[in-house]
């Protein structure tokens, strides 16, 4: 689903089959691609539809201050910052994920860049296949924004994590399309134990 070399095929028939103008049922079966799970389908409509925000504002406050200070490396200005890091946490929180989490998968597939743009044709902070815009019926999505982008890539991250019982490093291969090899997942954890990690 993402990531650059480990979902290359996947993401360029995607891509191919996108551009050439092919229904997503017709052209998943021409591919031998397994149809994109309905229920994740579910949930992304779901979920595009929903909003959240920080319950407390203390908690909130001492959140972002720390996070702003880790962040500020890859985000100089400090407005887009504190922003960029509400929509993380209100997404995050809207899918019952950690935001540490989210962030750590950011730095891995975008570097925080918002106009990131994979081989395999993802998008944005959270690389994001495209395609997932006309099978939930919203051709008008755009990935390059952060809310839209983040919404959608919590939800997908969030289905993973529940459908492998919990198992982070299980979700995030699945995630990033490389199921069965660890080079990725091990990367988000290891972002996350060196620069959000909050323990």
């Amino acid at each position: 689903m993402l990531g650059p070399a480990s979902t290359i095929r996947f993401g360029l028939a995607s891509l191919i089959l996108v551009l050439c103008g092919l229904g997503a049922p017709k052209a998943w079966a021409q591919q031998g691609i397994e149809d994109p799970d309905p229920e994740l389908r579910r949930q992304l409509i779901a979920a595009v539809t929903a909003a959240d925000s920080f319950e407390d504002r203390f908690d909130a406050e001492v959140w972002l201050l720390d996070m702003s200070q880790r962040l500020r490396r890859f985000m100089p200005e400090r407005e887009q910052r504190l922003e960029f890091l509400r929509q993380v946490h209100a997404e995050a929180t809207r899918a019952k994920l950690s935001p540490e989490i989210v962030l750590a998968v950011i730095e891995v597939e975008s570097h925080f860049e918002r106009f990131a743009l994979s081989v395999a044709g993802a998008q944005g902070y959270m690389q994001v296949m495209p395609f997932w815009i006309q099978e939930i019926g919203r051709p008008d999505d755009n990935l390059f924004l952060a809310a839209t982008n983040l919404r959608y890539g919590c939800t997908i991250l969030k289905f993973y994590l529940d459908r492998e019982n919990g198992n982070l490093v299980n979700a995030l291969a699945r995630y990033n399309g490389s199921y069965g090899r660890p080079q990725y997942p091990y990367k988000v954890l290891e972002a996350l134990n060196r620069r959000w990690y909050q323990g």
